[in-house]
């Protein structure tokens, strides 16, 4: 049985945050882990940079950044073990793309991905060399389709390709190391999972070869009940379930990629989350089955977002007239986050970089829009949410001089949404979870 290691960009940043995961490594040995590395530091942000460079036609600045993140990774080889041959070869590559790029002065999406894979397959090839361990491309297990910058994973052909290329590779007192965030299609083009895959790549990798356990390695001691850069009585969180966990994903909790969650809730394998500098410190386990009896497990904030509110009277009564307000969205590729209705109007949010002005024209051909910007979602969730009185009593008491425009219960039992302004969203936070978290509720509220 196999143990899923993955660590995030901040826990092999430099060569101190490498020699630590790979004492966790070491100690994990028995286990057989199969490591999966993030690029070190901001390495991915850095090569966006180069390439966007690159296709304005600023070839020395593409190059100057280049030299910057190569003087990083070597000079990390080098204090590590001396240096890393392979490093040399991966460059070269990166430059020619680069030049490629500046001079079409054209950055297709499948150009971005090869660039940006970069940092993940410089990472493990250091890592790699340094614990004397098995270097395995990911592209050779991790199957997607040709959307690029998106690519969404072929979980069985997945499967099978880890019998192939991995499984032989596994074993007690051995560890083998692969890349996140990066796959091939069926032809060996290189893709990316979305910013932040290497977390789903660790959940999707744990899956095809059951694993026991995937543990998230971050600079965090798991989740906590708030972000605790906004709230500073943020609690740790020993247990989550994986509905709680997908619900403060999707909601703007900063410590997993949503879509790490499915592949694990479907192989039923718990996930843990847990600081690297603090292996012994608080974790969180996220299961499929918890069952705390907790109101609010936690809080979190997403935005800025904008609400669009279309009303008309042609609603009363009439069929098809949302079918053909979402038809709307849909053609502009547009997804709706929170949706509220009354008799004659419907209000919904979608992300700020929405093509707001395109949906508003086309939705007034039939409808009155209104739009507000500069919103935020406040996500609060809980096992119990539904099941305990008192809960809307509290929050409307807490927010009692903070308007809330937008009130959405979630299609599941566990999430209630709020949407206020922007500006009040940190002191509506803060006042929710005194209310909500801090405050316990008495037996009888959780009945």
């Amino acid at each position: 049985m196999t143990l899923i290691m993955k660590f995030g960009g901040s826990s092999v940043a430099d060569a101190a945050c490498m020699r630590q995961a790979a004492s966790l490594v070491e100690a994990a040995l028995p286990k057989a882990p199969l490591v999966v590395l993030s690029a070190m530091g901001k390495t991915t942000n850095n090569l966006f940079e180069a390439a966007t460079c690159a296709e304005r036609g600023d070839l020395i600045a593409a190059l100057d950044i280049l030299i910057r993140i190569r003087s990083h990774h070597e000079g990390t080889a080098r204090e590590l073990c001396g240096g890393v041959p392979e490093l040399a070869d991966a460059f070269r590559e990166l430059e020619l793309l680069l030049r490629g790029v500046a001079l079409l002065r054209e950055l297709s999406p499948r150009s971005m991905d090869a660039i940006a894979s970069f940092g993940e397959r410089l990472s493990t090839r250091i890592f790699a060399a340094f614990t004397g361990s098995a270097w395995l491309d990911a592209r050779t297990v991790l199957r997607t389709d040709a959307r690029f910058g998106e690519a969404q994973p072929d979980a069985q052909a997945i499967r099978l390709l880890a019998q192939t290329h991995l499984q032989p590779l596994l074993g007690a007192g051995r560890a083998v190391v692969t890349q996140g965030y990066i796959g091939a299609t069926r032809e060996g083009l290189t893709t990316t999972l979305g910013r932040g895959g290497s977390d789903y790549s660790a959940a999707l990798l744990g899956a095809a070869i059951t694993a026991t356990e995937v543990q998230i390695w971050t600079d965090v001691e798991g989740i906590l009940s708030a972000d605790p850069r906004l709230v500073p009585g943020a609690l740790p969180i020993p247990e989550l379930g994986f509905a709680e966990a997908a619900e403060l994903a999707a909601f703007g909790a900063k410590v997993l990629h949503p879509a790490t969650i499915q592949p694990a809730v479907d192989a039923n394998i718990p996930v843990t989350v847990r600081h690297t500098g603090r292996p012994g410190g608080r974790f969180t386990t996220i299961s499929g089955e918890v069952a705390t009896g907790r109101a609010v497990t936690a809080l979190a904030s997403r935005g800025p977002v904008t609400i669009l509110t279309v009303s008309s009277t042609r609603m009363l009564a009439q069929s098809g007239f949302l079918a053909r307000l979402f038809e709307v969205f849909g053609r502009h590729g547009t997804s709706v986050d929170l949706v509220a209705t009354a008799e004659v109007s419907v209000s919904l949010t979608v992300e700020a970089d929405a093509p707001i002005e395109a949906l508003a024209r086309e939705l007034s051909a039939f409808a009155t829009v209104a739009v507000s910007e500069e919103r935020e979602i406040l996500a609060v969730v809980g096992e119990r949410l539904k099941r305990t009185p008192g809960i809307c009593a509290r929050i409307f008491s807490a927010l009692r001089e903070i308007n809330v425009e937008m009130i959405s219960m979630g299609a599941n039992e566990i999430n209630l949404s709020l949407v206020v302004r922007r500006p009040e969203a940190d002191e509506a936070l803060r006042r929710l979870h005194a209310a909500l978290i801090e405050q316990p509720f008495p037996d009888g509220d959780a009945a």
